[in-house]
């Protein structure tokens, strides 16, 4: 018996570690053009609280609007296909 193992290549690094999970989520959506409200049904939020990750996500990214997350988000590969 081999106890010892091939070591586990490294995971990917992710776009935007500065951001938590549900963040690059949320952003991901909105660089496939989803609504905040479309967002907020699909997690089960309210829309004043994916307003409040759209605030933190830009300024983490140090943009000024959603069009420039977008630009950044799609920069680094996000928004490809609905999930």
């Amino acid at each position: 018996m081999n106890f010892f193992s091939a070591p586990k290549p490294a995971s990917p690094t992710r776009a935007f570690p500065e951001l938590t999970a549900r963040e690059a989520e949320i952003l991901d959506l909105i660089a496939q053009g989803h609504t905040n409200a479309k967002i907020a049904a699909r997690f089960f939020l309210s829309p004043k609280t994916v307003g409040n990750h759209i605030s933190h996500i830009f300024t983490k990214l140090q943009v000024a609007d959603r069009a420039h997350a977008i630009i950044r988000a799609r920069e680094a590969g996000l928004g490809g296909k609905d999930t």
